[in-house]
């Protein structure tokens, strides 16, 4: 940044510093958040419905005959934009989100988020099976990201903002303010508070005006429900619930499980060839499998489930409804399929559409099974497949009350309010139990830093260990004696703990004062005794590379010990005492919670 623009910069703080409160300017900065949010939204939509229309117009005649080959040609022009244009890889946005929330105080660097505004349209335009939510939530938190950075604001405002981003894509996307704020909450482990309320309402609703602005009445679902809630339908609702959380549980194990199978393929180009080709077979049996797929929800909320299916080729017999029922199901078990091979292949894009894809094919075949056994029952197949939606993005996202509000948004109406909270109270505590962390938090939850609604957890997670560690300690070696360990080491520090390192800095030992105070000054020993007869073992150390706050604290309980050493690359690096760790803790807390 040249001289001039830090001159301008400063000014502009300054003024802000003096005219506007903390308070005030963070409400401001959460309405410019939900419009951009809502901007970035209509840019990938309609770069995406650009691509598509492109596609499938007279220009290009050979689309249908190899309609197979349309997605590796999509995946082709990603994968050489990545590895020869910007030369890096590409990142799902939300994992990425909770990644910096988590490692790197909410800092997103721009090339990840703003990527997906290239790469996501290419990938969805020319066939990837994949949503763009995903995208607009991270090009969105990015935005928030380096607003932050610019105005020097704090950590706790900068992960409330990338907060707004989210809730204000999800607002203008479907409509749905509630959804997008209670999504942030779910999602990104929010504490909602007044402090954090109405900035959040303030982005969903930026988002959602500036939705307005463009597109007019313009929604990505129109459904109004016609047939009410019926205490008689309870049962199908629970086998719904469950079916969705069976279904969800699928979906994730079928996501790490093909993209550890893409593991095996070193090369990216192999994993794109495979993953494209499988991509482009799946079309050609399933059409709706071919981009987000809001196409087919909506046809299967019309009631038109031949032009939700498309043509196939087993059109000659779908006038059998069962047929029609069995490709339903093909629809709901190979979206997972062909959303993670579009992963694994190098594309780029989001799982929440995909999600709510899944969940509408499932909800109607568990309606249309039920209106077809011959046992004069009958439910509302619009219903169902409002409720399979529901009770995906609640199994597979663990996010019930983002689908409840959501769906009641979608509708208009509350009147599915209880459907919806049996489905997705049923299929949340099945897939919950079977599966603890969802897609996009388990590899952090796995290292153990996964922010959570516990605030004790979260400001553990938080705190960065290099704070803590002090290396005015002098070290000595096995060989000192006595006395020179009490000239070199005792007489120059002022602590009374001593590590004992060999010539390759690697620990192995240590002294405390306590160790040798009855013979300190036995001038008869200073020559005899040496500092390897004198030392302790460790009794545990902490491992820089490895070890967290949560658990540094966790050994300190173990050992009862007031001190630990820290290893650093396999070297002695420095210690880490109680009383520094929990007054790190103190200011983290207080600095989080405001």
């Amino acid at each position: 940044m040249t001289s001039s623009r830090k001159s301008i910069l400063y000014k502009i703080l300054k003024w802000r510093y003096r005219n506007i409160s903390n308070k005030n300017f963070i409400l401001l900065l959460s309405i410019i958040v939900g419009f951009t949010a809502g901007l970035v939204s209509l840019l990938l939509k309609n770069l995406t419905h650009l691509i598509q229309v492109v596609l499938q117009s007279d220009v290009i005649s050979w689309q249908t005959s190899f309609y197979f080959i349309i997605p590796v040609i999509g995946l082709l022009i990603v994968y050489i934009f990545t590895k020869y244009i910007i030369k890096r890889d590409v990142r799902s946005a939300i994992p990425l989100i909770l990644n910096s929330l988590s490692k790197k105080n909410g800092i997103i660097k721009p090339i990840h988020g703003y990527l997906p505004l290239i790469l996501a349209p290419i990938t969805v335009g020319f066939g990837g099976s994949v949503g763009l939510l995903g995208p607009a939530i991270g090009s969105g938190s990015t935005i928030s990201s380096d607003i932050c950075s610019l105005f020097k604001l704090s950590e706790k405002t900068r992960f409330l903002l990338i907060g707004c981003a989210a809730a204000g894509a999800i607002s203008a996307v479907f409509k749905s303010p509630l959804a997008g704020l209670v999504f942030a909450v779910e999602v990104f482990s929010l504490d909602l508070t007044l402090t954090s309320l109405l900035p959040l309402l303030f982005a969903s609703v930026s988002a959602i005006l500036t939705s307005y602005f463009f597109l007019g009445d313009e929604v990505l679902f129109r459904f109004d429900v016609i047939e009410k809630f019926d205490i008689y339908d309870t049962p199908f609702y629970i086998i719904l619930g469950i079916g969705t959380a069976v279904a969800s549980i699928y979906f994730t194990k079928m996501y790490f499980g093909i993209l550890h199978f893409f593991d095996r393929f070193s090369k990216k180009i192999h994993r794109l060839l495979i993953g494209g080709f499988a991509i482009g077979g799946l079309l050609y049996f399933i059409p709706p499998l071919y981009g987000e797929g809001i196409g087919f929800i909506n046809d299967l909320l019309r009631g038109d489930h031949y032009t939700a299916i498309g043509e196939t080729p087993f059109d000659t017999i779908t006038s059998n409804i069962w047929v029609v029922i069995g490709l339903l199901v093909g629809i709901t078990i190979f979206k997972a399929v062909a959303m993670t091979a579009t992963f694994a292949a190098g594309g780029s894009g989001g799982i929440f559409i995909p999600t709510m894809v899944m969940g509408s094919a499932l909800g109607n075949v568990v309606s249309k099974v039920i209106n077809n056994l011959g046992l004069g029952l009958e439910v509302s197949e619009a219903n169902f497949t409002l409720l399979g939606m529901a009770g995906l993005i609640a199994g597979v996202l663990h996010a019930p009350l983002t689908s409840i509000f959501l769906i009641a948004e979608i509708t208009s109406s509350y009147e599915l309010f209880v459907p919806l909270m049996i489905t997705t109270g049923i299929s949340f505590f099945i897939s919950k139990n079977s599966i603890e962390h969802n897609i996009y938090n388990r590899e952090l939850a796995e290292q153990g830093e996964l922010l959570t609604h516990n605030k004790d957890q979260t400001v553990l997670t938080l705190m960065n260990l290099e704070d803590c560690i002090e290396t005015n300690f002098i070290a000595v070696q096995p060989h000192f004696t006595l006395k020179q360990l009490l000239s070199e080491a005792v007489a120059k520090s002022n602590r009374n703990l001593f590590p004992v390192t060999n010539d390759e800095n690697e620990l192995i030992g240590m002294v405390s004062l306590d160790d040798i105070r009855d013979i300190m000054f036995d001038i008869t020993l200073y020559h005899k005794v040496k500092v390897e007869t004198l030392m302790s073992q460790i009794k545990a150390s902490i491992v820089y590379e490895e070890d967290n706050a949560k658990t540094v604290m966790r050994k300190f309980q173990d050992t009862g010990a007031w001190n630990l050493p820290v290893i650093k690359n396999g070297k002695y690096h420095g210690f880490i005492s109680k009383s520094k760790l929990l007054t790190s803790y103190r200011r983290k807390l207080i600095n989080f919670t405001g």
